[in-house]
């Protein structure tokens, strides 16, 4: 900055010299003129000096730009230092380009940025697009050191962003990778910034320095700063400083240091009590809904028909496929749209499961009703038919279903905490199918039919309803509502032949737990099992916490035989 003034100062006197203010060209009245004349040099003689050093820092830019493409690994290590600390923001889309793997450098040197198909590229400098087939391109290697100088620079790079969310990134990529050599560039940051949730992690990046420094009252600040923004990953920087040596004396030897970082591991930990209980609630509630959409289905053709239909979970496994089905075609036919592929599942999978449905009751399940156990054993063997025509038609390994793009991330709620957008939207489906379900099973002319055969078959059918028709449609419905909870099992896991057969069990013990034939008692049965489960696995892991779930329903089932949800009423029979 002192070089700059003098190089001001300097231009100023010049301009006094070569524009003086009294001048024997001008008379008296026409100082103005004068003065007009004078600053109107100045800048001429700024011009003619700044132009040439703007035109220096552009060219070695250029050349330092032009590093990233060298097939040496210590001179792209370079030349990412040196963008990073030049902090020019145009620097940005190559290094993103280098770190994700698409920076290639053609055999006339002209460095080019490719498209994630890496069948066309961008000239960085010029901005021309270029057919990368007709090219002979090579791609700079890098390893692990140049990475981690790369995150840095990006970092310290999106720092000086406009955009918070590029700022907020920076902030956490610098946490992750934090070093004594942006204290500096975090100071600057935080200075400037105005919003608070990216001031906390630059605080807490600047704590994490200053507490291996020596300066205690900058220590103190930092014991602090953790203590009330921290989590559980300062764990282990503040239990180093309660560290005893062979003699049992502290490494330590500040008292109050040692006092306040045991402060500060209580305080955190009781935050990170309440952030765990938070994060197994929804996670709970998630995995709820999942046995919830898959065990819905299951409550209306085994709770209400009574039947035990053993291939309810391919009925889930061909509602998934059929998602990746329509994927498929939305990529070939339809790319421009392929985002909203899942929209149009959503039918697709109903009906594709609701169709094999009425197929199996009409062909099967019709001849064996009031026979549970050659129902069980003719469903069993159906699924196996299923599974394994799917094996043939699809291959044996699984496949994946690609999110759309607003299913794509989530929400951090606490630090390392994040709520997927693809679990948030299958509770939210979830709760309308549910809706959905109730309405048609109460309010209209099928769902008071369906509710007359579930209660009285004989008197029905006197009555002049087609008890067929009504096991037909109503077995088809709770295929199709099975479908759905494929499509949505797709979003969060890969498809493969044996989806089903993961929660056809859970279903049973859903149905069972809830009450049979009770839509409410389905989904206090399914989010019961869902945040149970999820408190218990951090205690006692995923296996033993799903015994002690099942243990605990043969409990409530040896005290409540109908289940939560217990139908009013005498039986006929009695």
């Amino acid at each position: 900055m002192g070089g700059i003034s003098l190089l001001i100062e300097s231009i100023c006197l010049m301009a006094e010299i070569t524009f003086p203010y009294k001048s024997d060209f001008f008379t008296d009245s026409d100082k103005s003129i004068q003065l007009v004349f004078r600053i109107l040099g100045t800048f001429i003689i700024l011009f003619i000096f700044i132009a040439p050093i703007s035109i220096v820092e552009a060219n070695i830019f250029e050349v330092t730009i032009q590093e990233l493409g060298s097939k040496s690994r210590s001179t792209i290590k370079i030349a990412v230092k040196k963008l990073g600390d030049h902090g020019d923001p145009a620097a940005l889309p190559a290094l993103l380009a280098l770190k994700n793997k698409r920076l290639a450098i053609t055999e006339n040197e002209r460095l080019v940025i490719l498209n994630e198909s890496e069948s066309k590229g961008r000239d960085f400098f010029t901005g021309d697009i270029l057919n990368v087939e007709s090219l002979v391109i090579t791609k700079p290697m890098i390893n692990n050191s140049v990475r981690r100088v790369l995150s840095t620079a990006i970092a310290k790079l999106k720092l000086t962003s406009d955009d918070p969310v590029l700022r907020l990134e920076a902030a956490k990529d610098l946490l992750r990778r934090s070093s004594s050599s942006i204290i500096p560039l975090v100071e600057i940051s935080l200075i400037k910034e105005k919003n608070d949730n990216i001031k906390e992690v630059l605080l807490l990046v600047l704590a994490k320095e200053y507490l291996q420094g020596d300066d205690k009252k900058k220590r103190i600040e930092s014991i602090n700063t953790i203590k009330n923004f921290g989590s559980k990953e300062f764990f282990s920087l503040l239990e180093e400083l309660l560290i005893k040596n062979d003699e049992g004396e502290f490494l330590e030897k500040d008292s109050e240091i040692r006092r306040n970082a045991a402060e500060a591991i209580k305080s955190v930990k009781k935050r990170q009590v309440f952030i765990d209980q938070v994060a197994n609630l929804f996670y709970g509630l998630s995995l709820g809904s999942i046995l919830l959409l898959a065990a819905l289905g299951l409550a209306i053709t085994f709770g209400l028909m009574g039947v035990i239909n053993m291939a309810h979970g391919e009925m889930i496994m061909i509602g998934a496929y059929a998602t990746f089905v329509v994927q498929n075609i939305f990529i070939k036919y339809l790319p421009s749209l392929f985002d909203w592929y899942l929209i149009v599942a959503i039918p697709v999978s109903f009906l594709a499961s609701a169709i094999v449905g009425i197929v199996l009751e009409r062909s099967v399940i019709r001849h064996l009703y009031g026979r549970p156990l050659e129902t069980l054993l003719a469903t069993w063997g159906i699924s196996l038919v299923l599974i394994q025509s799917v094996r043939l038609i699809f291959g044996a390994q699984n496949v994946a279903v690609e999110n759309p793009f607003y299913l794509s991330g989530g929400i951090e709620v606490f630090s390392g905490v994040i709520f997927p957008y693809s679990r948030i939207a299958i509770i939210i489906f979830v709760i309308f199918i549910v809706i959905l379900i109730w309405m048609l099973l109460q309010k209209t002319p099928l769902g008071l039919q369906v509710r007359a055969v579930t209660q009285n078959r004989e008197m029905a059918a006197c009555m002049g309803i087609s008890t067929h028709k009504v096991d037909m449609w109503t077995f088809g419905l709770g295929s199709g509502v099975a479908g759905l909870g494929g499509l949505a099992l797709s979003q969060i896991g890969n498809v493969g032949p044996e989806l089903g057969r993961m929660y056809i069990v859970d279903s049973f013990m859903v149905v069972v737990l809830g009450g049979v034939g009770k839509i409410a008692g389905t989904v206090a049965g399914a989010f019961s099992i869902g945040i149970v489960n999820k408190i218990l696995e951090p205690f006692s892991g995923a296996v033993l916490g799903k015994i002690i779930v099942l243990v605990l329903i043969i409990a409530l089932i040896q005290k409540r035989p109908q289940g939560l949800f217990a139908p009013k009423g005498r039986n006929t029979e009695d």
